[in-house]
């Protein structure tokens, strides 16, 4: 379907040629272009909406969900359910070949189901499918253009450049950093569970809070805890210091300025979702032109966020011209290649300092809210930290992180369980096909990491339960496939020339933080928690957390 840019202009010119070559079929200028504008637009809305998917798209023969709405599709559904789960219901339920069409806002989507399919989209043609513009437009405002949205011959040339930073020896060597900030967020952890609570006023609360705050907010008893709060909080410390050699401090200072900008991002609140769902309809440069609240806090949040990198290259560029560094953090690395521009660093920066502490944070609050409903698994983890692992106020060494093998079995069964990104699209570039089925240029593509890393027919029948035991062999050492028959079961940091570069970093930060936590703590869910049984409800945005954040108890488990 034309966009509706498209024919107005049609509309325009049409009334224009109208009104010069047969003057006495126009009805003015104006008018001609608003009935034109009204007649082709209803026109092409029938036929995109109707008439085209049920007749001639080359997609029809793909198997569909049974509970298609005649005008909706699954619009309603995907807008009512937790990101990801028609996805998973549709990948269990809905018999197909490994993909699965269906309908939102009135366009044609195909989802990928099979190992088979998803090594075609990830790997053997993985430039053929690209990020939908919206989705670069929307997330580069905070992301900035860099590695994660970079296409074609531009992102081999940045993942090449910026590799050295994530080679596995240079990660090792960051251990020492993971542990330090663990250890100065444990401390924070138990200076905030003895604090008495202290009226805030809405002046000095952060935007997230704020933006949380209703009538109906809880109150939570003094001393639990804000898993969320408290993981962000470390977490963009870690890849402050080891990806740009600088400590924002945003522990030891909740009123940070960078934290509370990231927070407001991170916190869309109604409009913020609202936006969010008009993006499928309006042109970007409209979306984010509307004076609402939300866009002037994403534009105040872009522009100190490039300030702040501004300034962290030129200070890394000195340091590197005066004193000769040469260290390995992720600007440097960038920065000593000489391939990329002031403009294009600031783009990785935004990059690195969202995806390097948003997803680990939220792998955090998914830890410790499996770890709440089993406490069984939480004792276990807890005795092997503290027989193989120094206290967190003591160095440690990739060797002694690394031999603690349960550690690895609970975090990759987190990051199986609750992908911090439950979904992703693509759109084919141009005519494509895909498990022999032609795909047409510009057809969305879904990959659904909740739907397959929870599928039953990729990891059996107890696919949706919590069982570390799966990602460890007979001899009690740590695996990659978690009993999985391919690697494309497991599709938390996807896969080939366009999966996660820092794979290796997040899950080593991620390690430190949940065996620092467990090893000091006994944690609980606070009293009559929402989340202590059922299905948790979730909240979307950039990533998938629990609705109204994760508060639990803690209780110093002495003699470490």
């Amino acid at each position: 379907m034309p966009t509706s840019l498209e024919i107005l202009g049609f509309s325009a010119a049409t009334s224009a040629l109208l009104r010069y070559l047969a003057p006495s079929y126009s009805i003015g200028l104006f008018l001609t272009t608003f009935t034109l504008y009204i007649a082709l637009w209803t026109s092409s809305a029938i036929w995109a909406i109707f008439i085209y998917p049920r007749f001639f798209s080359p997609l029809r023969d793909i198997p569909t969900p049974p509970d298609n709405h005649w005008l909706y599709g699954q619009t309603r559904r995907i807008m009512r359910d937790r990101n990801g789960g028609p996805q998973q219901d549709w990948e269990e339920n809905v018999p197909n070949d490994g993909l699965i069409r269906y309908s939102m806002w009135f366009q044609e989507r195909v989802l990928v189901t099979t190992p088979k399919v998803l090594g075609e989209v990830l790997v053997t043609k993985n430039y053929e499918f690209i990020k939908p513009r919206q989705l670069r437009n929307g997330l580069g405002r905070i992301l900035g253009i860099g590695i994660l949205l970079a296409e074609g011959d531009e992102h081999k040339r940045q993942r090449k450049d910026l590799m050295p930073a994530f080679a596995y020896r240079h990660v090792k060597d960051l251990y020492p950093v993971f542990w330090s900030k663990s250890n100065e967020l444990i401390e924070c952890l138990r200076v905030a569970t003895s604090a008495s609570p202290q009226p805030v006023s809405p002046e000095k609360q952060s935007p997230a809070a704020v933006a949380a705050s209703t009538p109906n907010t809880p109150v939570h008893a003094p001393g639990t805890i804000d898993v969320g709060h408290w993981a962000s909080r470390a977490t963009l410390d870690i890849i402050g210091l080891s990806g740009m050699g600088r400590d924002f401090n945003s522990l030891a200072d909740p009123s940070n300025a960078l934290n509370k900008h990231y927070q407001a991002v991170f916190t869309p609140g109604r409009v913020g979702r609202a936006l969010q769902i008009l993006g499928a309809l309006l042109p970007f440069w409209l979306l984010s032109r509307l004076p609402v609240k939300r866009n002037h806090e994403m534009n105040a949040a872009s522009a100190y966020i490039k300030q702040t990198c501004r300034e962290l290259i030129q200070h890394k560029r000195k340091a590197m011209q005066e004193k000769g560094e040469t260290s390995k953090d992720i600007l440097s690395v960038a920065l000593s290649s000489g391939n990329f521009t002031d403009e294009e660093l600031v783009n990785q920066m935004m990059t690195f300092l969202v995806a390097g502490h948003e997803t680990t944070a939220t792998s955090t609050i998914w830890a410790i809210f499996l770890l709440c409903r089993h406490p069984e698994a939480q004792a276990k983890l807890r005795e092997e930290v503290r027989s193989l692992l120094p206290s967190p106020s003591s160095p440690i060494t990739a060797t002694q992180l690394d031999s603690c093998h349960y550690l690895h079995a609970v975090c990759s069964e987190v990051l199986r369980l609750y992908s911090p990104v439950s979904m992703t699209l693509r759109i084919a570039d141009k005519d494509a096909t895909l498990d022999g089925h032609f795909i047409p240029a510009d057809t969305t593509i879904i990959l659904a990491p909740w739907a397959i890393n929870n599928s039953k027919k990729l990891w059996g029948e107890d696919a949706h339960e919590f069982k570390p035991e799966r990602w460890l062999d007979a001899d009690g050492k740590a695996n990659n496939k978690g009993g999985a028959d391919s690697n494309f079961s497991f599709l938390t940091f996807l896969h080939g020339p366009r999966s996660c570069i820092g794979q290796k970093f997040a899950q080593a930060e991620f390690a430190c933080i949940v065996a620092a936590w467990v090893g000091t703590f006994e944690t609980s869910f606070e009293e009559n928690s929402p989340l202590a049984t059922g299905e948790p409800e979730i909240k979307g945005g950039i990533t998938s957390k629990p609705k109204g954040g994760l508060w639990v108890n803690l209780k110093e488990v002495p003699g470490w």
